[in-house]
């Protein structure tokens, strides 16, 4: 029998995710990195002992995890399940009522390529879905997806081996809904090999402050011919616009 959750449990959660400091450090989070409590603090603007007792009713809720190494205690989101729902909710946002404030640099960095949790998001992932699909190298159903036989030889010939997924625990490949497009992107194991596979090859780099990812030269040559995705997309952006 499937369990029901309470009015109070969906609550408690939400109000965790409510408060705009912690919801600032989830955010911050969600961009896949290890954190200590004073950047996190620094992310949300308030002071580290503010921050702490954010910490701790997030660790409470389990939305977060604490790692210790030597003095140091390093924070991350509990879950990729975690990071779906912040992504949902980040879509939820995007639909919401307009706010006049005009688009940024630093906006449309994230709309063309950032990180969500351990996978890409934002055009350029989404871009690469579609090209996946469209290619039948990749077969969804619902929110599961199915790489076919010439998909494994194309992700194979990319340097992605499926045989490595075999090792893993996680879903070979799930859909996740992108707040910015408003489509979907890979998520899952293949999501996150694909990630690093595209930072391998020096396609993306991970800038030092946020979840944006900068495209280079040689990303704005490869997504084009691998994937063929559209000129007018792969806008090469500099570090300082994706800060």
């Amino acid at each position: 029998m499937t369990n029901i959750v309470s009015g109070n449990t969906l609550a408690s959660v939400a109000a965790l995710i409510g408060d705009v400091s912690r919801a600032n450090i989830l955010s911050a989070l969600l961009g896949g990195k290890a954190l200590t409590a004073g950047e996190l603090a620094a992310c949300a603007g308030v002071s580290p002992q503010t921050a702490s007792n954010h910490l701790a009713r997030l660790v409470d809720g389990a939305l977060v995890v604490v790692e210790k190494q030597g003095r140091h205690r390093y924070f991350r989101l509990a879950s990729a399940e975690v990071a779906e729902t912040l992504e949902h909710l980040s879509l939820l946002s995007a639909t919401g009522p307009v706010r006049h404030r005009p688009t940024g640099p630093k906006d449309e960095a994230l709309r063309l390529a950032r990180t969500c949790y351990d996978h890409m998001a934002g055009a350029i992932a989404v871009g690469i879905t579609d090209s996946l699909v469209q290619s039948g190298f990749l077969v969804f159903d619902g929110k599961a997806g199915l790489v076919t036989d010439k998909g494994a030889v194309f992700l194979e010939d990319f340097g992605v081996s499926l045989n490595e997924a075999r090792h893993s625990r996680r879903a070979l490949c799930r859909t996740c809904l992108d707040w910015s497009e408003r489509r979907h992107h890979i998520g899952g194991w293949l999501g996150a090999a694909m990630l690093e596979r595209c930072c391998a090859r020096h396609w993306l780099r991970p800038v030092s402050d946020g979840r944006a990812l900068m495209l280079t030269r040689a990303g704005q040559a490869g997504f084009s011919t691998v994937f063929g995705l559209p000129p007018e997309m792969l806008r090469i952006m500099t570090t300082e616009s994706c800060g």
